[in-house]
């Protein structure tokens, strides 16, 4: 019998999952109903913040993330080099140029030293993109600090359920302006697609509902045009655009299934992190292979969306493609997180920037891998993973 296909990531859905939507496919609300209210306030709350707005995908939230603030033609961000593309497109939405920082070797975060080199050159940076690769929330102090008075974009796609070095939760505000999360099939906790922004400001958390929705605005108190009221009372009909937002809207069903999965969010990072610490033992021993984030430290604290592996493929006398294939011909799929951002030919096109300024994005982008890793991986499952690896790394 054939083997079962590992991919690299994998949703995890259960009866109380599909119960959950159902649940909501036969109420009044299909979207803009009290489901969505329900899985903010329950977001909000585990990660420690005051408001939680929900959007129909990461890149919707970073893309009013950085409109909310007002970043806008004219102005400058920076995020890191490495990361998925939509954290430095969201800029470049909102009318803004993009600059780039290098990575820590370790971390896989914009390293420090890189980050105050940037705004040095670059003092006109009014944003910071700062990106927790893999689920680790790498020097949030440090970038808060170097930041200074510019505003801290957190895309914490990867890093829902994880904290920071001091122990509080990644969302919470400590070290950023907005916080933004992804539910995307493959990260820790799904809701189809989805994504949400978490802030502690008042202000923020209203621009954000408006521009996820039209840039309309129901509240009579806040309204700006003409007479609001008819016979002495509100105008039961009226509403006022106010921002030229967007249809970024999340819908019931997708919060029904998100408000459900962050009830397991906690078994899912248990057993995320001990598949981390079967594969940290047993790769441990083997030789031209490199586990990034696997400081005791750091495992306690992810939010383990990736499990990702550094491999000098040069002295194990392969290329990284032969080693893929050989793998997925096991039943066993691998992923490249991520091309580094300025190497994508639009990016190429628009700015054209040296690779040579980005050393450690450059190594890293040579060598890393990511392994399947997600909690629906039996212990037979991870065993053969391990096996399979083993004997390429050893025997070739």
């Amino acid at each position: 019998m054939p083997q079962q296909f590992l991919g690299y990531g994998r949703q995890s859905i259960d009866d109380s999952d599909i119960d959950a939507v159902v649940a909501v496919l036969r109420s009044d609300f299909l979207t803009q109903g009290p489901a969505i209210e329900r899985f903010e306030a329950a977001l909000a709350e585990r990660v420690g913040a005051s408001y939680a707005v929900a959007v129909s995908s990461g890149t919707a939230a970073l893309h009013i993330a950085c409109l909310a603030a007002g970043v806008g033609p004219g102005d400058r961000g920076l995020t890191s080099a490495v990361t998925f593309a939509a954290s430095s497109n969201c800029l470049l939405y909102a009318g803004a140029e993009a600059d780039f920082a290098d990575i820590d070797s370790d971390g896989l975060g914009i390293a420090g030293v890189a980050l105050r080199c940037a705004l040095d050159q670059r003092p006109d940076v009014k944003a910071i993109v700062s990106v927790h690769l893999a689920g680790l929330a790498h020097e949030a102090a440090e970038v808060r600090a170097l930041a200074g008075e510019r505003l801290v974009i957190e895309d914490a796609s990867h890093a829902v359920g994880g904290s920071y070095a001091d122990g509080k939760p990644v969302g919470s505000g400590a070290y950023s302006d907005m916080c933004v999360f992804s539910f995307h099939p493959v990260k820790t906790i799904t809701s189809g697609e989805g994504g949400a922004v978490v802030t502690n400001d008042a202000e923020l958390a209203r621009r954000l509902r408006m521009l996820r929705s039209h840039g309309i605005e129901r509240d009579v108190s806040r309204f700006v045009g003409g007479s609001a009221h008819e016979d002495g009372r509100p105008k039961p009909w009226l509403y006022e655009q106010q921002l030229l937002g967007f249809n970024y809207r999340m819908t019931d069903i997708q919060a029904a299934l998100g408000l459900s999965q962050l009830q397991r969010l906690d078994r899912f990072l248990q057993r995320r992190r001990a598949i981390s610490r079967r594969y940290d033992e047993a790769f441990s021993r083997l030789p031209h292979m490199r586990r990034p984030q696997s400081q005791t430290e750091q495992r306690a604290r992810s939010g383990h969306h990736l499990y990702i592996a550094l491999f000098d493929f040069a002295a194990l006398r392969t290329t990284r493609t032969a080693f893929m294939l050989a793998l997925r011909e096991q039943g066993i799929g691998t992923q490249v997180h991520y091309i580094p951002v300025y190497r994508q030919p639009y990016y190429v096109s628009r700015y054209g920037l040296d690779p040579a300024r980005f050393p450690q994005a450059e190594k890293y982008y040579e060598e890393c891998l990511s392994l399947p890793f997600y909690p629906g991986l039996t212990d037979e499952d991870v065993e053969r993973v391990i096996t399979m690896v083993t004997r390429m790394v050893t025997e070739g």
